[in-house]
Order: C-alpha cells, then structure tokens, then sequence
C-alpha cells in the first residue's frame, strides 16, 4: 500500500513540475516584444547560449530587445541555434544592444542608432537602436536602450555628473526625437531604463513623460506599482526595465487579449533564482503582447485631435474631465486594463465637464473613452493612486 502510494505522489510531482519547455507568450493573433537586459553575454558561457536558446524558442516572441551583448560570436551562435529567428547587433563596444526578431512576421525597413555624437555620449552611454518595421501593413518604430545605472535616488538637475540627471535628460531627448520625428506612428520604448516609475515627481527622471499622459504610457507602471515578486530586478529589489507606448496604440493595449508580463523565468527552473542568475541574467525579462487591429487604431491623422483632458491626473479620490461642449448625446466609459466597463458617465447638453468619484475603485491603470452617438473620439489613461505628492 505504501509502494503505491509513493507511485502515485511521484505521478502528481511529475504532472506539476515546471520547466522551461512550459514557459510561454507568444501567440498567432498578437504582436509581442520582450526587453530583456542579458547581463554580460554570454554570462557563463555555452551554458548560457543553451538556455537562452531554449527560453526564447518557448516564449515565441516576435521581437526581443536585447541589452548586454559582451561577444558578437556568441551572439551569432545564438541566433543560429533559433529555428525561426534573425538577429541584429551593431557593436559590443559601449552599446551591447541588440535585436531578435521574427522575419516572417515582421518585415524591417530600418535599424539604427540615434544620439551617437560624443556630446550626446554623457546622457546615452549606449546609442539608443530604432527599428523601423511593420506589422500586418502597420508601421512600427521601436527604440531599444539601455541608461547609466546607478545613482542615490536624489535628481541633482544642475549637476551633469549626476546618474539620475543623465537619465533625465536622456528621457527628454528621447521625448523630444519622437515627439519631432514620429508623431503619428506607433512607437514603442523600451529597455533596461535603470530607473522607478513611482519616484516623487521632485527626483523623478520619467516626469516629463508621466505629465504627458495623452501622447505616453507606460505599459508596466501597474507591474512597478505592485508587488516586488513581479519586479524585473529582484536582488535589489526594483523594477528597472520599462515599457513605453506612444497614444497610437492606446486601445490595442486596453484590449483583453493584450497583455504586461514580467516574464519570471526563475521560477521555471530547478535551482530557481540561484540557477537563473548564475547561468543567464540578474534581469528577469519584460514583454507586451499587443492585439494589433486596424478598427482600433487612430487613423485619420489628419483631423484634428478632440479636447479631452482630466485633472488631477493622478489622483487618490476624485478626477474630472473637460471636453468640448456639444449637442451632441455624450458619456465617458472607463475602463480596466482587462477590458471589464466600471462606470459610464452621462454628459448633459451643453456641458464641458464631468467630475468622478473613484473611491471605490482600486489603485491602477484604467483607460477613460469620450463617446459621442457611440463612437469613440477620444481615449485617455488614468492613474488611480492612494495618496498624491503635490508637485
């Protein structure tokens, strides 16, 4: 009786053991794109180039963005070893950045390097990469980087020595070249961006993108607003690398079948974080997955965007948003990041404001729309947090 009941419990640990065959992500119908800081590779050598292989074949990601590419011939070795990968590196030297892509999913127009001037060289040590690409006949531009690490935390903005100083700047100008180059295209940033969403707007190197709530989202600011076991850096721990989108593609990532992942590929092995950081990275990966359709896009560039602002933005108990007055039968649907409607809101004839009560309603992301004869004219992201640190 006891030989079988050892049998039978040796049956179930091998039903509900995990490997790295069992990670996964990718999917037919979504675009995904995985930043994922390497650390030095390969960090253990050969040993290294077989897991990574190994866990990019099973997440199936379309694109990776690469950080901290130490040899170019191990980096080859390792795209070689992927069965339906192409890869891309420009140098080892001070970049170490790199591209993984799908080439029957995605088709490259360009890739290279911006801000490669040595008066550039204080605020990107690394030449941020850009990939222009497109997707199911949408164009896209993804810009891979990797920003001076360290610092204490305190944004000595007259100092250019200062690591939260450079990072500052370096996300202005980041700001600024999008904001001059692609104004209407889908952009996505991403990388090892060394730094925390949730700093007081005083020491907050990202504030200039946080304030911009209408053009910019970060798709991983509720990941770096929970819980530390979901947090790509957890020797610190912190949650370093981030993932940007520009409003363009606002409503692909509202809908459900998109998703933000810290990808804990620890957990899928034997000896766990131990095994994990010694053979592959001390960063755990970071990927979006994006339902790309056209209905959801915005299209027609040309017109010009409706009036649809909320303030405060974030806020702890109370927002309210101002819109252009009309005749027009109006309401705001809000929205989770799961796709699920929390409330609507009439908006009366005549009226130019609306004001919320959020109480209820946990700390996150929601996704407000402006609809007029239900259709949608205007989208914004709100920031529900417990308390506010007045700027």
């Amino acid at each position: 009786m006891m030989m079988i009941l050892l049998f039978q419990l040796a049956g179930c640990l091998s039903l509900t053991a995990q490997g790295i065959e069992d990670l996964s992500f990718g999917t037919e119908t979504t675009l995904e794109i995985m930043t994922w800081n390497i650390e030095h590779f390969p960090k253990n050598g050969q040993t290294t180039v077989n897991y990574v292989i190994e866990i990019i074949e099973a997440l199936d990601v379309d694109i990776l963005a690469i950080q901290e590419v130490d040899d170019i011939d191990s980096f080859n070795q390792l795209v070689d070893g992927l069965s339906s990968y192409n890869g891309y590196i420009e140098s080892e030297w001070f970049a170490g950045l790199a591209y993984i892509f799908k080439p029957d999913i995605i088709q490259i127009n360009n890739i290279y390097e911006i801000y490669t001037s040595s008066e550039y060289w204080n605020y990107f040590p690394r030449s941020p990469m850009v990939m222009d690409l497109n997707f199911m006949d949408e164009r896209f531009i993804i810009i891979n980087n990797h920003f001076k690490c360290c610092g204490d935390g305190i944004l000595e903005i007259n100092n250019t020595d200062d690591e939260e100083t450079r990072r500052y700047f370096a996300n202005d100008l980041l700001k600024e070249y999008i904001d001059t180059n692609f104004f209407d295209e889908n952009v996505i940033v991403l990388g090892d961006l060394n730094d925390n969403l949730l700093d007081d707007a005083e020491n907050n190197v990202f504030q200039m993108i946080l304030d911009d709530d209408d053009n910019y989202l970060f798709t991983d600011f509720e990941i770096a607003n929970g819980s530390n076991s979901d947090w790509s850096f957890p020797t610190w721990p912190s949650h370093l690398d981030h993932i940007l989108i520009t409003d363009e593609l606002f409503l692909e990532f509202e809908n459900i079948n998109s998703d933000i992942q810290t990808i804990k590929i620890d957990e899928y092995l034997t000896g766990g974080w131990s095994e994990y950081d010694e053979n592959i990275s001390d960063h755990r990966p970071v990927a979006l997955k994006l339902l790309v359709d056209s209905n959801l896009s915005v299209s027609d560039f040309d017109s010009p965007k409706p009036f649809f602002l909320n303030y405060p933005n974030p806020f702890s108990s109370e927002t309210t948003f101002s819109f252009n007055s009309t005749t027009a039968p109006n309401e705001i649907e809000i929205f989770d990041l799961n796709g699920q409607k929390i409330v609507s809101l009439n908006i009366c004839e005549g009226k130019s404001s609306v004001s919320l009560n959020t109480e209820e309603f946990s700390n996150g992301i929601y996704i407000a729309k402006l609809l007029s004869n239900n259709n949608i004219i205007a989208t914004k992201k709100l920031v529900k947090m417990k308390s506010i640190i007045k700027q």
